[in-house]
């Protein structure tokens, strides 16, 4: 498999969650990290949130309104519905890409 720097981890449909995997990042180094994974996706943000160690970032990508949340001690990084019962269908294309990874 070729080397990419976004793949899937896992996707929890009935959590509405998609766990991206990431390059390595702290928490000063994500805005970047994020900006390019969102240009990546042809997504935008709406609205930046950030508390001690979460970033939660409401975007919008294609006409649905998501999380991109990450948190740096784990360096974990997911993208989920605002409602379990929302954009269940941009969250499955979003992992299906995230599976081959780019």
């Amino acid at each position: 498999m070729a080397d990419t720097r976004f793949g899937l981890i896992s996707y929890d449909q009935e959590q509405a969650r998609v766990l991206i995997r990431t390059p390595s990042f702290n928490f000063d180094d994500f805005p970047t990290l994020a900006d390019e994974l969102l240009q990546l996706l042809s997504a935008k943000v709406l609205e930046k949130q950030w508390d001690a160690d979460l970033y939660s970032w409401l975007i919008d990508f294609e006409g649905a309104q998501l999380m991109l949340k990450a948190e740096h001690y784990s360096e974990s990084v997911w993208i989920e519905a605002l409602t379990k019962n929302d954009s269940q269908e941009e969250l499955a294309f979003l992992a299906s890409l995230f599976e081959r990874g780019f």
